[in-house]
């Protein structure tokens, strides 16, 4: 009874300071009439479970209708059309009648998050305020992706050589998808303020290689505000942080010695960006490089992920872990996120951890080589520092590379 009088108080007051301006007689419901709702509506759950539900549905019955009745004749209905105090006030029904009926523990969450959803009205309307249509579609996509597919999905060892777990398989593309959604809605709300900085940071949480083409495009059009270079750095520097959180998720035992691979080179192109944003003008970056959330895409990679996959399974009993290092460098030249997923569905008798981390670091080498090769030909002598950068990180990663294969072999 005390949570559900608890319940109707909380909400009552943040509808109560809500409606503070709403003049005298024309407000239907305040912090006294919540409170009320919640205690009315927790005798309600409790008379219930004694086993007299005529009883309980009456009374819950009856404060719905007053509520309804109460917002059907309001004085002031004609200018205030919001529902959201009512559906608030039959909320605060069902909070109480929940924890009258012997489950306060939930009911008590519920109330403060509706509490929190109500508080947050003009933060909420301003994020609403700064969307577009492309961005609801980006939301509808990953929707989509990560909870009308994902939870009906069996659990269990499917396909050829058993490789397949479909729960497992979508669960990365989530997992990915999830990565390309947060870096691009928070590119959507700071990018444009911060600059090309922030940009490139918050795009390289999803796709350097397109931060690096759209920076790239940038300086060589003559349009570049200067920190151009910084952010293709900054953008490669955020890469080696995303992969190692992936790893840690989908490859678990490979993160010490990959983080240990890469470090060298994270530091460099971290510098080396550092240096060149202090060195240059601080301006507006450039528009987000594009909605990262398609469907279609979406299950080119679940698609690529099942073959690897399979490639995986049918690696393990033919070849060595020299076999298995090759087969993931060839996936990881296509797609680091693949060889990753490829990675941590090996046994661990099957590849050495150090031996795994290092094919992965040779992919992501690779990778380099390309967004080197993309700074060159859009930048051209514009994108020099850019391209410098690059290198230099390129460079401490094969250093590295190449002393961990002495001690290998």
């Amino acid at each position: 009874m005390g949570t559900a009088i608890t319940c109707g108080l909380l909400i009552g007051i943040e509808r109560g300071f809500n409606l503070r301006r709403v003049g005298e007689g024309t407000r239907v419901a305040g912090i006294r009439t919540f409170t009320l709702l919640g205690l009315v509506s927790g005798i309600a759950g409790l008379i219930g479970g004694m086993g007299h539900s005529v009883a309980a549905g009456g009374l819950v019955a009856s404060a719905v209708a007053i509520l309804t009745i109460g917002y059907a004749h309001r004085p002031d209905l004609d200018k205030r059309t919001d529902a959201t105090t009512p559906i608030a006030g039959i909320t605060t029904v069902g909070l109480g009648f929940l924890a009258g009926s012997g489950d306060p523990a939930l009911a008590i969450v519920g109330a403060t998050l509706v509490t929190l959803i109500l508080a947050l009205k003009e933060e909420v309307h301003s994020l609403i305020g700064k969307l577009d249509e492309e961005d609801v579609k980006a939301l509808a996509r990953f929707a989509v992706i990560a909870g009308a597919v994902l939870p009906f999905l069996p659990s269990g060892n499917y396909g050829p050589y058993g490789a397949w777990n479909p729960q497992k398989l979508w669960l990365v593309v989530v997992l990915v998808t999830g990565f390309s959604f947060l870096g691009y809605v928070t590119n959507r709300i700071f990018g444009s303020r911060h600059g090309t900085i922030a940009t490139a940071i918050i795009g390289g949480l999803y796709s350097s290689t397109a931060v690096t083409q759209s920076l790239a495009q940038r300086l060589g059009s003559g349009k570049g505000g200067g920190a151009e270079p910084a952010g293709i750095a900054l953008a490669t520097a955020i890469m080696y942080v995303r992969i190692i959180v992936l790893i840690s998720l989908l490859a678990t035992r490979l993160v010490l010695p990959f983080a240990m691979i890469v470090a060298p080179a994270f530091v460099v192109a971290s510098a080396a960006g550092w240096w060149l944003y202090r060195k240059a003008p601080r301006c507006e970056g450039p528009s987000p490089p594009g909605n990262p959330i398609a469907l279609l895409p979406a299950l080119a990679f679940l698609l690529f992920v099942a073959i690897a996959a399979v490639a995986g399974a049918w690696a393990q009993g033919r070849f060595g872990q020299e076999g298995i290092a090759a087969l993931l460098l060839i996936i990881g030249t296509m797609d680091v996120d693949v060889a990753i997923v490829t990675a941590g569905g090996i046994p661990p008798e099957m590849i050495g951890a150090l031996f795994a981390a290092t094919a992965l670091a040779g992919t992501v080498l690779a990778n380099m080589a390309v967004k080197l090769g993309i700074t060159l030909a859009y930048a051209r002598s514009e994108g020099r520092s850019a391209a410098i950068a690059l290198g230099a990180s390129m460079v401490a990663l094969a250093i590295s590379i190449g002393f961990v294969l002495t001690l290998i072999w």
